[in-house]
Formats: C-alpha cells, structure tokens, sequence
C-alpha cells in the first residue's frame, strides 16, 4: 500500500515538473521582430479639404455659445468647474501637444467626441491596413489670459473664439504619434499625407451624422473641430 503511495506522489511530482517545462518553454517561445510593414487600400480621403470642411467662424461661435461655458478668466477657475468640465490628457486614443496658449479642458459632450475620434481613427487605420497612430490635439481650451498672451505674438488672433467655451479643439492634419509595438517589433512608418486622408474620411463621417462642425486650417496646419453636443 505504501508502494503504491509512493508511485503516486512520484506520478504527481512528474507531472507537474513536465508541465513547468511546458509553461517555461512556451513562455520563452522566439517573438517574431520582423518588420510590420503597411498593407494600405481603400483609402480615398475628401475630394476637396476646404469645401468638405467649410464650417466658418459664426456658424461654430452659434453653438458653442448655446452649449459651452462662459468665457473664464484662467486655468484655477477652470479647475473648480468639475461638474462642467472634463480634463483631457494623453491615453490610448490620442496625444496631447504642449500646450502654450491653452488649458487641457472641455465640456463632457467635446471630450467625448474627441475620444471617438481618436477611437475612430485608430480603427479606421487597422481596417486599411495600416500601423497605428494617435492624433495630436494642438488646442483646447482658452481663458482670458491665454488670449491675451496669445495676442501678444498673434495680432491676428480674435479677443473671443470657441475656444473660449470649451467646446472646441484643434487637431494637427500634419503631425501624428506613431504607435510602438510593446513587445519592440519595428513598425513601418505611416506618411503623413496618408494618415490626413484617413482622419478626414472620419471627420466627415462624424460632420455628415452631425456630431460636430469642423473647419480646415491651412495657416495652422489642423482641423479646427467644435462639437454640437454637451
């Protein structure tokens, strides 16, 4: 009886010393670091950038007075509206640029319009067969003292915007953050010119279900993007 014990706990250390070997093995099985190239098809982009994306001043300045917040003086009165705005930072849909002349804000219905565009890129680029990227909000939010540092280096810039109201933000049509493979696979890089063709496909999607109003901007290199919820 004792033999026959012994057999069975023998049985049960092999067995579990060969499914280690199996664990270990498998876990150190070679990760393929060949280069993952670009596969691009159906991409058309718009037909014409400025017509597609025309939404001029006053028709955005219209909602976003009737959804956003009033104009605020700087980023601590920001910052004590919680119930009315909602941060934005860096995280798996887009990156946020350095801010220089505005404060990383929106109201609910902008920020999450920003996560589905983001969302909505990244998707758009896996369906074309091509590595991922983030798109690059360049601005966001402006209080009084943005603007008015802002018109010391741009007398062009206007006293009062959308950005005042939280419910507009840039996007870069030039810039864009590649995404790394975590396991460190190198990744063909994108083009630029290729990716603005991808995210105009889904800025006018959203502009055609009425999510947003969007102007092209030649001067400063983005989408100028005011969302028609809150």
């Amino acid at each position: 009886m004792k033999k026959k014990e012994n057999t069975n706990r023998l049985f049960l250390l092999l067995l579990l010393f060969s499914l280690t070997l199996t664990s270990v093995f498998a876990g150190c099985k070679k990760k393929d670091m060949t280069p993952k190239l670009n596969n691009p098809h159906n991409i058309h982009g718009v037909a014409n950038f400025s017509r597609t994306f025309g939404d001029r001043n006053q028709k955005q300045m219209e909602i976003a007075q009737a959804i956003g917040i009033s104009p605020i003086a700087s980023r601590q009165k920001a910052e004590k509206m919680a119930t009315q705005l909602t941060h934005i930072e860096e995280n798996e849909h887009y990156s946020v640029d350095s801010l220089t002349h505005s404060i990383p804000y929106l109201i609910p219905g902008a920020a999450r319009l920003l996560d589905t565009i983001g969302q909505n890129f990244l998707d758009s680029l896996a369906a074309k067969g091509l590595n991922p990227n983030k798109i690059i909000v360049t601005s966001v939010l402006r209080t009084e003292n943005d603007v008015k540092r802002l018109r010391r280096h741009n007398y062009n810039a206007v006293p009062l915007s959308t950005h005042s109201y939280g419910t507009t933000f840039d996007i870069s049509w030039k810039r864009f953050d590649k995404v790394e493979d975590p396991d460190g696979r190198p990744m063909e890089d994108v083009r630029s010119d290729t990716l603005k063709l991808v995210l105009a496909e889904v800025l006018r999607d959203l502009r055609q279900a009425e999510k947003c109003y969007v102007k092209y901007e030649i001067r400063q290199a983005c989408f100028h993007i005011t969302t028609r919820q809150n």
